[in-house]
């Protein structure tokens, strides 16, 4: 570890070395072994925080002293909200928990401006915008690059959002229509995208592929809704009282999923003279499960998908499974 001060400074052998300034300057630990609280304490008054080691009332002024895990390069541009020269990426970080949730508050307002950014789910990070606003639906269209028949699901905050932008659950009738209305609800919130036909409320920019742009495509009667189990992505929806249009970030060379919210901004963020993203929040990395698709537009639910969600008995009436979402000889899974 590189040292810069002044002038030699206690050093910590159980850290590999640190530096302490008396005039707040910064203190860091390459790593945080358990015994290195015998080196802080010292006749100092020591107080831990969050993984952070507070030193006051240190002789000749106060010093603050602050232990960190050491950093992927690329995570570290990021820690302090500044991102690379040139970005213009709002870059937030919260914890899974949801506890300091007062940092969702910018990009609230930045949505509601009409913003295109990136949200963690329960599943995998979602590019998200404003439903109603016709040109961030077709912003995030160009971002993407998505192919204009690629339909976009919605992040619903309750099920009051999904029975007012979609026809709801099946009940049953005498058509044959099997009612898996109940137990479709007992698996909300969860890791689950459930295609339901959509209700008049649906904003037009949303009932047509492709965004506001692609004139040529049919209306679309049906969308995935998705309501995460997710403490940040709850969190998010909460304040702003309504659901949110997305889609899963991928990488476009390889079509993979993406986890790192880091590496999203670098691939996707807007930057001077660049189309992009315009926030990213960090809820930490993902792991690629996506969520499991069911259609229930038909007359009995059909699996289009395995993924996080628990595949239950009544989702099996009719299966066309695909992990990436579209098998041959199978019916298309639109919103993998």
């Amino acid at each position: 570890m590189a040292i810069s001060a002044p002038a030699p400074l206690p050093v910590c052998s159980s850290c590999n070395g640190a530096v302490v300034s008396k005039r707040f300057r910064s203190f860091s630990f390459p790593r945080i072994p358990g015994n290195h609280g015998a080196f802080l304490a010292g006749g100092s008054n020591v107080a831990q925080r969050e993984g952070r080691f507070f030193v006051k009332n240190v002789s000749r002024g106060v010093v603050a002293v602050q232990a960190v895990v050491k950093r992927s390069p690329k995570r570290l541009k990021y820690a302090t909200g500044v991102n690379r020269k040139g970005s213009n990426v709002v870059y937030v970080e919260v914890g899974p928990s949801g506890a300091d949730d007062w940092k969702l508050d910018s990009v609230v307002e930045l949505i509601k401006q009409g913003a295109v950014g990136v949200i963690p789910t329960d599943t995998v990070y979602a590019i998200v915008c404003d439903l109603k606003n016709r040109e961030a639906v077709d912003r995030l269209y160009r971002i993407k690059n998505m192919d204009a028949k690629k339909p976009l699901s919605i992040l619903c905050r309750s099920f009051q959002d999904i029975d007012t932008y979609t026809l709801g659950f099946p009940r049953g009738n005498s058509h044959g229509q099997t009612n898996v209305f109940r137990a479709a609800r007992q698996c909300l919130p969860g890791p689950y995208t459930f295609i339901l036909p959509a209700s008049k409320e649906m904003p037009k920019q949303c009932t047509t592929f492709g965004g506001s742009a692609a004139v040529s495509c049919a209306p679309r009667k049906s969308v995935g809704v998705r309501m995460p189990d997710d403490e940040i992505c709850k969190a998010l929806l909460a304040k702003l009282d309504e659901p949110l249009l997305c889609t899963s970030v991928r990488r476009p060379s390889d079509d993979v999923w993406m986890l790192d919210p880091v590496i999203i901004a670098d691939l996707y963020g807007a930057t001077d003279g660049k189309e992009g993203l315009e926030f990213v929040v960090d809820g930490g990395v993902r792991v690629a499960d996506p969520s499991t698709v069911v259609d229930m537009t038909t007359s009995k639910p059909t699996l289009l998908r395995r993924g996080k969600g628990l595949v239950e008995d009544w989702m099996l009436m009719e299966v066309h499974d695909s992990s990436e979402g579209v098998s041959e000889g199978s019916k298309a899974n639109p919103y993998a």
